[in-house]
């Protein structure tokens, strides 16, 4: 229950000191045993990849199916809320807090470097480097910010909307899971037990996110202003970040966040527009209609596709991880969902995030992964002509990728600023600055409305399901969040929790399966009740 005196007035005694307790003796543990703690968990991580891939990408697959028919039968109309109660927030600013929580900077970091190592190689090519190869890049890319990580998130978040707002619950993970396990059980040690764990991984997660974001940010103000970034500056930055992001959170959901992802979303357009200004436009366009309705054809195949001829570890370097990683996400971005949907309905919550969102992320993929993959092949065509005008043999008539490509093995940080110093060499335009820019500020400000929308989430899952968390709660989780990334990036244990959260995976995928269950039976309970009420009126209606 909320202590309702002293300092840990409103807040949830239990839940708050047994998860920093754990969550910092954990931090030690990996910061001085880094290298022992990340064999081990790295080993245990592969273990369970290899195991469990199968579950994990059913599981994705079925809440996404599951959610689909939510959206499209008699249940999209229920509203989380009072039946007459309005949105909390305009469609724009709901749009833009969804995207700045689930995929912003994880979307930046990635949507050039992953086409380009797929590009290079992948399962479904026979020859990397190649047009069939560029192809299923985008398709593969597409799938893997698409539907399936927002079908999650979205899960999570229907549970706790409509047994927060519907069934007037705490906005608490434990509250989703009653209709399963009973009122008693879940306001017990059990439920205890589940808000800890979400914490704790919501916490690791986003602190992990916070350390290497941190590394590439670094790279971009080294590119602009020439200048080493050591361990020191970037403890600074996290320091910095961290002050911003709790500023924001105390401020509140409708101030702070709300304002800074409404920048986040201007900021994102406008690195966009000047991609696809200045890049290959048509190129840009033309991949992402013919993108989007490959990864249509084709999104059942790559969803049930387990690789169980070949059982190679490509699927699970990418596919079976990327599901790991986003449903270690999940309770974090799933709550904050939850948090700014009230008054929607099922169907606009379900249709919202899993179709906008998504559709803007194939756009982006394609103006920054279609435009690397553009250079790259253009690269390639170019050093076959000159092969055969030469007549080079031998090394010399290997191609081994271009300078993007190149950037990318070396760093994956790298390759969104090589990018941008190829798309100004070939358009001439002096532009690589200002992107290289644009780039490093949504960095830092995705990083910000991360952090302060995950320590409201914890502030929330500590004081019991408080909408309103107190402040001192707020503060302390926002320091303890820098504190973690900061101690983590000093003591080179970053990797290590990164593998030990992907290990947490397998547990939170059985919470977001048990969530879909509950809400179902849920769903199902309040339509026998609403037509058992309905049924006196139909009578008198009818004349009986």
């Amino acid at each position: 229950m909320n202590n309702k005196n002293g300092i840990l007035h409103g807040i949830d005694p239990t839940v708050t000191l047994i998860s920093k307790i754990l969550i910092i003796g954990f931090v030690v543990i990996c910061g001085v045993l880094a290298d022992k703690a990340g064999a081990l968990f790295t080993e245990v991580s592969g273990d369970i990849l290899h195991r469990f891939k199968w579950f994990y990408l059913a599981m994705a697959t079925g809440v996404l199916i599951f959610l689909i028919y939510l959206m499209m039968s008699r249940f999209g109309t229920i509203k989380l809320g009072r039946d007459d109660e309005q949105p909390e927030f305009g469609l724009g600013s709901w749009l833009s807090m969804l995207f700045s929580a689930g995929m912003g900077i994880g979307l930046l970091f990635w949507s050039v470097a992953e086409p380009m190592w797929h590009y290079a190689s992948n399962p479904f090519a026979a020859e990397g480097l190649s047009q069939a190869s560029a192809q299923t890049a985008v398709r593969i890319s597409f799938f893997h910010w698409g539907l399936h990580p927002w079908a999650l998130y979205i899960t999570v978040a229907l549970g706790l909307a409509y047994f927060s707002y519907r069934k007037d619950r705490p906005l608490t993970i434990r509250s989703t899971l009653e209709p399963l396990f009973g009122r008693a059980r879940m306001d017990g040690w059990f439920g205890n037990v589940i808000d800890i764990m979400v914490v704790a991984i919501t916490a690791f997660g986003i602190a992990t996110s916070f350390g290497l974001g941190v590394v590439q940010m670094s790279t971009g103000i080294e590119k602009l202003f020439g200048v080493e970034i050591g361990i020191g500056s970037q403890i600074l930055l996290i320091l910095v970040i961290s002050l911003i992001a709790i500023m924001s959170v105390m401020s509140g959901v409708g101030k702070g966040i709300r304002l800074l992802s409404i920048g986040n979303v201007v900021l994102s357009l406008l690195l966009l527009v000047g991609v696809m200004l200045f890049g290959p436009t048509r190129y840009i366009l033309h991949t992402w209609l013919e993108g989007t309705a490959d990864y249509a054809q084709n999104v059942i195949g790559l969803s049930l596709w387990s690789d169980a001829q070949g059982d190679s570890q490509w699927q699970n370097w990418w596919t079976a991880f990327y599901w790991a990683w986003w449903l270690t996400w999940a309770p974090f971005v799933g709550m904050f969902i939850a948090r700014i949907s009230r008054g929607r309905t099922i169907r606009e919550l379900i249709g919202g995030a899993l179709i906008a969102p998504t559709l803007f992320g194939f756009l982006w993929i394609s103006a920054f992964g279609g435009s690397a993959i553009h250079y790259e092949h253009e690269g390639r065509i170019a050093h076959q002509a000159l092969v055969a005008e030469q007549q080079l043999s031998g090394d010399a008539a290997e191609f081994n990728g271009g300078e993007i490509l190149l950037a990318t093995k070396k760093d994956s940080t790298l390759a969104i600023f090589t990018l941008f110093d190829t798309i100004e060499e070939s358009s001439g335009a002096s532009v690589s600055t200002l992107l290289s820019a644009l780039a490093t500020l949504l960095l830092v400000t995705y990083f910000v409305t991360s952090a302060d929308s995950g320590t409201l989430v914890i502030s929330t899952l500590s004081s019991r399901g408080s909408l309103e968390p107190p402040q001192i709660s707020r503060i302390a989780w926002g320091l303890v969040i820098g504190a973690i990334a900061a101690g983590l990036l000093w003591a080179g244990g970053l990797k290590t929790v990164q593998t030990a959260t992907i290990c947490a995976a397998l547990p939170a995928a059985v919470l977001v399966m048990l969530m879909a269950m509950s809400v179902q039976r849920a769903l199902k309970e309040e339509n026998v009740a609403g037509n058992d009420n309905a049924e006196p009126e139909q009578m008198t209606a009818s004349g009986i």
